[in-house]
């Protein structure tokens, strides 16, 4: 018999909204809000936040009871579900089984090797989707499209 751990999440009501074009929906794995010291299995908490250019709005919190590292086989797909709508998710550790389950729902996940605050790493996101040159978020914002690629590989010619 498995038991399914309750989830509680407040979401902002404008978040609730139609996101504007360049932001980016990215959770953080926290116990206390302010800095990403969880990992990804066994969070207790994430708090969502949208980020463009310019600033990062708090766009919601997420809180799980807390759980063993093993045990729950449905741990993976609750926090995969209730991340619907992210485009990336920080955390300290984070499984194989995980990464691909998360990658086949479009969030991309990010390991980092020590805990750092929240406010640094929106920080970068924002001069990151402000700037460019970080592959998944251009990929993320299609900065990556050139329509007239194409194009130029049709003038330049194939040869084989």
């Amino acid at each position: 018999m498995t038991s399914h751990s309750p989830q509680r999440r407040l979401t902002l009501a404008w978040s609730a909204t139609e996101r504007e074009a360049g932001t980016l929906l990215i959770a953080f794995a926290s116990a206390d809000r302010v800095q990403v010291d969880q990992h990804f299995g066994s969070a207790e908490g994430f708090v969502l936040y949208a980020v463009d250019a310019a600033r990062a709005r708090l766009a919601g919190v997420m809180a799980f009871a807390p759980e063993a590292m093993d045990g729950n086989e449905n741990k993976l797909a609750d926090k995969i579900g209730a991340l619907s709508g992210c485009d990336a998710v920080y955390c300290l550790a984070v499984g194989g089984s995980a990464v691909r389950q998360l990658l086949a729902a479009g969030i991309q996940p990010m390991k980092l090797d020590a805990p750092q605050p929240v406010e640094a790493l929106l920080q970068a996101l924002s001069g990151a989707i402000r700037d460019g040159g970080v592959p998944w978020i251009d990929k993320l914002l299609n900065r990556d499209d050139d329509p007239a690629r194409f194009d130029r590989m049709v003038e330049e010619g194939w040869e084989e």
